[in-house]
């Protein structure tokens, strides 16, 4: 089982979620809330206003998301579904535990005498410039005050 941070349409409540439970597509198993160590530039971009984690540390916020397990097939599927790696790029980062709710798996969090865990993260550090100019959020939802609902595929 690989471990996975998601910030974007994936979590909970999210256009995207759906695919998280379906487990035709593999396992994923809830374990958690956190947030990135360092900050980076979460911004919504694109004609289908897609949330993007740009991949310059020490710029932007700390980002909150939600921490999966997944099995090898569901990782897979993250990596079609996220475009990876021309699109995101899935990289070890950083993130702090916030809540964890993990059956068995308690104790992994806390072994981290500071909380923080390794996950798989989809960001990325191929974008075009300008988004570097675009606002910066510390937390995703598609309904969000910023009134730039995610576009589904489907609807494309």
């Amino acid at each position: 089982m690989a471990r996975v941070f998601v910030y974007g349409t994936l979590k909970k409540g999210q256009p995207n979620y759906k695919h998280m439970i379906n487990t035709a597509k593999g396992l994923a198993k809830f374990q958690g809330r956190g947030h990135t160590v360092e900050k980076y530039p979460l911004v919504i971009a694109g004609k289908y206003n897609i949330p993007y984690m740009l991949n310059i540390p020490g710029t932007g916020h700390h980002i909150a998301g939600e921490i999966y397990s997944v099995d090898e097939q569901m990782l897979q599927f993250l990596d079609e579904f996220e475009g990876c790696p021309d699109m995101y790029q899935r990289t070890l980062m950083r993130i702090r535990v916030v809540e964890w709710e993990g059956k068995g798996g308690a104790g992994e969090a806390r072994a981290a005498a500071d909380g923080v865990l390794e996950c798989f993260v989809y960001s990325t550090a191929t974008f075009p410039p300008e988004w570097v100019g675009l606002p910066y959020h510390d937390s995703y939802d598609s309904s969000g005050q910023h009134g730039l609902a995610y576009v589904l595929r489907e609807s494309r």
